[in-house]
């Protein structure tokens, strides 16, 4: 089974896009943001810059990824958004993702993981026949003023919460409510000038 990400929770990672806007202190040393402007030479993050769509063919691999998965009779997750925010408000955003639903609702076989530092977006950009059982909604919380993003998140129906505290910048274990959230992942910052995470903090959260 294919295995093109080098991130552990996931199997295929697909961005139907490419570029977002920094909102939040987890936001300062955005990996995706380097990523897209050193290498690959695009200007695609920031309120005024342009987001890329990404090619026809490369739209392609999640049917491929389906075709394994049911070939080897065996789910795939696919996390969806690691250089965008797939619920962003933005034109380019919004006029892409009915593609993407369509996308999702053909390949069953794949576990579409959703990830957002904006689940106040959510509910307005979902499509007509929500819940899809085959995606996972999940948002970014790094520090205490963040947590009220659980709760926007739990406001939608989805077969699996999951939270992302990555980069943890402060313990919140006294401030998060874990309350109907099915899966969370944990991590500190990496990179130059990263901002260090105490292990007490994670195992607080446990």
């Amino acid at each position: 089974m294919a295995q093109n990400s080098i991130i552990a929770w996931t199997n295929n990672t697909f961005n139907p896009w490419m570029g977002c806007v920094k909102v939040s202190a987890g936001c300062k040393h955005c990996y995706a943001a380097t990523l897209t402007k050193n290498r690959m030479g695009l200007d695609l993050w920031g309120p005024s810059s342009k987001r890329q769509v990404t090619s026809t063919s490369y739209w392609k691999q999640p049917f491929a990824w389906a075709k394994e998965a049911r070939l080897a009779g065996k789910r795939m997750r696919v996390f969806c958004g690691s250089l965008c925010d797939v619920f962003e408000n933005h034109p380019t955003a919004d006029a892409t993702r009915p593609k993407l639903w369509e996308v999702i609702k053909a390949t069953p076989e794949l576990d579409w993981q959703l990830l957002t530092k904006r689940p106040e977006n959510i509910a307005s950009r979902l499509p007509k026949d929500w819940p899809l059982p085959n995606v996972w909604l999940g948002t970014s919380i790094e520090d205490k003023k963040a947590c009220i993003r659980r709760d926007e998140l739990v406001k939608i129906p989805a077969v699996v919460h999951f939270l992302s505290l990555e980069p943890l910048l402060e313990d919140i274990a006294g401030t998060l409510n874990l309350e109907d959230i099915e899966w969370a992942l944990i991590g500190g910052e990496s990179g130059p000038g990263f901002r260090p995470m105490d292990h007490q903090w994670a195992r607080n959260l446990r």
